[in-house]
């Protein structure tokens, strides 16, 4: 019979140190940010229609009322959409902290279907601001967490320095340096394709470029990030734009991810406010979910209205709390840091 977590906390009361970790991390992340001067807000975990992202499957409901009549509903994956609408009303710099949804990943020590995420906009911030502001805030909670002024982060009997400025090395730098690819190679289908049949990768005659691109990524260039410390991986290819904005090189996107310890731990864009634009994108999005066979739904017209009023620039992340409560507490799942996992929930 599985042991569950709140038993294990009865019977061993030492298990409860890496939950009580997760509690100061998260209290750290609110008082950094409000001691920036953002607003704490809260949106919905019931929604009429979710972001469109291709890759990622939602979780779909039902809501009724109380004469019978039914509406589809779906669990957020992440609360950009309504945030951007707070931030098109006027909002000023803002985060939440809030649970999103994701389905149909599997289990993994890095993964959960219902996660804690911290989104956060700086009005009139870029993505490389966003990338000072992420330096002092994993210092800032080092300190709290530690009881200590200390850039050194220990996890798993290795010491990784959070001293800044961190390393910041772009997609294009990172595949010449570690798989010799150069931009153009990289860009190209065909190129990378054949890269990928002479380097023993999966490529079928149906492989699209994002797939041997993502196995590239994953095999020869993620190994080297955030090895001795935090990496930022920045200026994405376009085509992996999602909602950011292009970077000086049109064929780049001013995005970034951030490593360490072996963790992906954030995502950031320089946030694209063009209302056409951002619909263009949606609805290539929802044609791409229905080629991949994912769940459909409509295109949230409220957001891109909203974009409409006059979203102003900004810089905003997604970071995965849960992953950075494992790496303070010195844990290597995020099961350990959760009260409730799924892996227990569902058996």
């Amino acid at each position: 019979m599985l042991v569950k977590t709140f038993q294990k906390l009865k019977q061993n009361p030492a298990l409860w140190r890496p939950y009580f970790v997760r509690e100061q991390v998260i209290d750290a992340t609110r008082a950094y940010l409000k001691g920036r001067g953002f607003h704490e807000v809260e949106t919905p975990l019931l929604l009429p229609t979710p972001s469109t992202e291709p890759f990622l499957e939602v979780f779909r409901t039902e809501l009724k009322n109380d004469v019978g009549r039914t509406w589809p509903a779906f669990l957020p994956t992440s609360p950009e959409y309504a945030l951007k609408k707070l931030l098109a009303a006027g909002s000023g710099s803002i985060f939440e902290i809030t649970k999103s949804f994701r389905n149909g990943e599997g289990k993994s020590s890095r993964h959960n279907p219902e996660f804690t995420i911290l989104e956060w906009y700086e009005v009139g911030g870029d993505y490389m601001s966003v990338a000072k502001d992420m330096e002092a805030l994993l210092l800032y909670i080092n300190r709290k967490v530690h009881g200590r002024d200390t850039t050194t982060l220990q996890y798993q009997g290795k010491k990784y320095s959070l001293a800044v400025p961190w390393e910041k090395i772009s997609v294009a730098e990172a595949f010449q340096k570690y798989a010799g690819i150069d931009t153009e190679t990289m860009l190209d289908g065909k190129r990378l394709m054949a890269y990928g049949l002479q380097h023993g990768y999966q490529v079928r005659e149906d492989t699209t470029w994002e797939e041997i691109w993502n196995q590239i990524m994953a095999n020869e260039i993620e190994p080297h990030l955030g090895v001795g410390g935090p990496t930022i991986l920045y200026d994405y290819p376009v085509a992996q734009a999602v909602l950011s904005r292009h970077a000086a090189d049109s064929r780049f996107a001013e995005r970034w991810e951030l490593y360490l310890a072996g963790l992906e731990l954030a995502n950031c864009y320089g946030e694209l406010t063009d209302s056409a634009e951002v619909e263009r994108r949606s609805w290539r999005d929802l044609a791409a979910r229905k080629q991949l066979g994912k769940t459909n739904f409509p295109i949230d017209e409220d957001f891109i209205e909203a974009l409409k009023m006059g979203m102003p620039s900004s810089g905003g992340v997604a970071v995965g709390m849960d992953r950075l409560a494992m790496l303070f507490a010195d844990v290597t799942t995020i099961g350990d840091v959760r009260f409730f996992p799924a892996a227990e929930l569902f058996t």
